[in-house]
């Protein structure tokens, strides 16, 4: 049996009441019981330490009761003026009280003419909760204390001392044993903080610990504002219970919903990791879900937001359109749909926003278009992002391609997989450049790429005016591809740059390259979208756009890690 000093008295006015020791100095009670707190003083006593005498307290929450005795929220949340030398209260699960067989219940209260306090002894009469709020309360056995005026606050604990809910409203007759109380987890509800002290299970005691004292920290913390929102989805994964209706009003709010609502063991852990992270303002470092091959480098940051599109079968006019996010591992289809070609933009633009919301807090987008290689030079990143928005997809996202065929090769993923893992490891590779009008035979080019462990490969004309050896850029694992989707190759020169006439500068092509080999001789393939980006940006704000080198570059980028998982299509081709 528990030490049963943390039973209080509480006095405000003409009402007296009980209430229990959740802290050093925090005491728990109905609202009711204080309602005059705005006009009279607020006492606490502790019949088993006399010798504390009254100690004035305050109420520091409120669960917002109305006032009437079937209005929700009645619990209040004390601040003694000092600690007291008392060990608090200790929790039982959520559950307990209605676990089969239905466990004795005892009230500790102070009904008039006990202001040493007397013992009532209830039991749940089902775990089914009156208007979401109550547990129904009948004695024990026919005769005894009856719950009366003096109860209401009194924890109702088990035979062991250990707390599972708290009276809130008793019969108001000695002849009617009957009563209420709020379980643990309806308490949470109006004071998140008690979620720190109950014992959850699936949840571990660590987690809960390190989660509440994280939540602290934020309250405290003068940084950018975590959105429980985004917090509470990024915790509990894509089948998890979805964000209830007028989401949270607080970390708090959303944390204890997480604790007391979602059965996954890891949900805990997950909101804690992502709040230490805003908070740090870097990843928390956490076992990966599949390891990868020995050696790997861990995998890049960014968030991928996926457009796919492939041939339907319907018609040579009708394609399918897959968007999804990628969070925590996993894909997230946001919308599937068959479609003429000429209505895919719209709907594209439609669907690329409620992606974007899937992804986690602070995550770095990135949108990705998976194409059919003969869309792969198709001017998505010119796409406007919306109807009411004419700001260039390129210009508010970094932007990717990335041919289909390769993007569900097993093969072609596993090379992929160890180039950039030599990427991440190395000093930034140079561009192999495949020249304007070159000869080379392709099988030429495939070796020079295996053979030079190339990065990235840049290419001076568009893929149609160069089929054969772009095809050979995608069937060998170079991980970045980049060229202008405008402009025609000139006459070739072996495996030599386009000089132009005598006396003047290169041709187009050449050009090209030339100005893309220097503006990113320094940037790390994993930030070629955010550089990409950048130039996009440059190019639109320059005064003749249309003549900026950077107007068209596209960028294939492909880094396998940031999509763990090829699935097939979401819905048949010919649905």
């Amino acid at each position: 049996m528990r030490s049963a000093a943390w039973h209080a008295r509480i006095a405000c006015g003409d009402e007296v009441g009980a209430g229990f020791l959740v802290t050093g100095r925090r005491v728990l009670t109905c609202a009711h019981v204080v309602r005059w707190s705005d006009r009279a003083a607020v006492t606490v006593s502790f019949p088993h330490a006399r010798e504390l005498g009254e100690l004035p307290a305050s109420v520091v929450a409120h669960g917002g009761w109305a006032g009437e005795v079937t209005d929700p929220g009645d619990v209040a949340v004390l601040e003694l003026d000092r600690d007291v030398p008392l060990a608090p209260a200790g929790f039982a699960p959520p559950d307990a009280a209605c676990t089969e067989p239905y466990p004795k219940l005892i009230a500790y209260g102070f009904p008039e003419g006990y202001d040493e306090g007397t013992l009532a002894e209830y039991q749940a009469v089902s775990p089914q909760l009156i208007a979401g709020e109550w547990l129904e309360l009948v004695a024990w056995n026919g005769h005894g204390q009856p719950l009366v005026a003096g109860f209401s606050g009194a924890a109702a604990t088990l035979p062991d001392g250990r707390v599972a809910g708290m009276v809130t409203a008793a019969s108001g007759s000695p002849d009617v044993r009957k009563g209420r109380m709020l379980p643990l987890d309806v308490l949470a509800r109006y004071w998140p903080e008690l979620g720190e002290l109950v014992p959850t299970p699936g949840h571990r005691d660590d987690a809960r610990r390190r989660l509440y004292g994280l939540l602290r920290r934020a309250a405290a913390d003068t940084g950018p504002v975590c959105d429980p929102n985004r917090l509470y989805v990024d915790a509990v994964g894509a089948f998890g219970p979805p964000l209830p209706a007028g989401g949270f009003p607080s970390l708090w709010a959303a944390a204890a919903y997480v604790q007391w609502e979602v059965p996954d063991p890891e949900a805990v852990s997950r909101f804690a990791d992502r709040l230490h992270e805003l908070l740090e303002g870097a990843p928390v470092s956490r076992p990966a879900a599949a390891p990868e091959p020995s050696g790997a480098a861990a995998p890049p940051a960014w968030s991928p937001v996926v457009v796919e599109i492939d041939h339907s079968g319907a018609g040579p006019d009708q394609v399918t359109v897959e968007v999804s996010a990628y969070r925590d591992g996993r894909r997230r289809p946001v919308g599937a749909r068959r479609l003429p070609r000429s209505a895919v933009r719209a709907y594209v633009q439609q669907r690329i926003d409620e992606a974007v919301d899937h992804l986690a807090p602070d995550a770095d987008e990135l949108v990705t278009f998976v194409l059919p290689r003969e869309w792969l030079n198709e001017a998505v990143a010119h796409w406007e992002c919306g109807a009411d928005d004419s700001t260039p997809l390129g210009c508010a996202y970094p932007l990717v391609v990335t041919d289909r065929a390769r993007h569900h090769s097993g093969r072609l993923r596993h090379q992929l997989r160890k180039k950039w893992q030599k990427l991440d490891s190395g000093r930034t590779p140079e561009v192999h450049r495949v020249e304007c009008g070159t000869r080379e035979r392709p099988p030429s080019l495939r070796k020079r790429l295996w053979d030079g462990e190339a990065g990235l490969a840049g290419y001076a004309a568009p893929p149609t005016a160069v089929r054969q050896h772009f095809e050979v850029g995608l069937t060998v694992p170079v991980p970045v591809l980049l060229w202008p989707r405008t402009g025609s190759p000139c006459p070739g020169h072996e495996d030599e740059p386009c000089p132009g006439a005598p006396g003047e500068p290169p041709c187009p092509g050449t050009a090209f390259l030339d100005r893309l080999t220097a503006a990113i001789a320094d940037v790390p393939p994993a930030e070629l979208p955010r550089h990409i980006l950048s130039l996009r940006l440059t190019a639109d704000a320059a005064d003749e756009p249309d003549r900026h080198w950077a107007r068209d570059v596209q960028l294939l980028w492909d880094d396998p890690r940031c999509f763990p998982e090829t699935t097939a299509s979401l819905h048949s081709p010919v649905a």
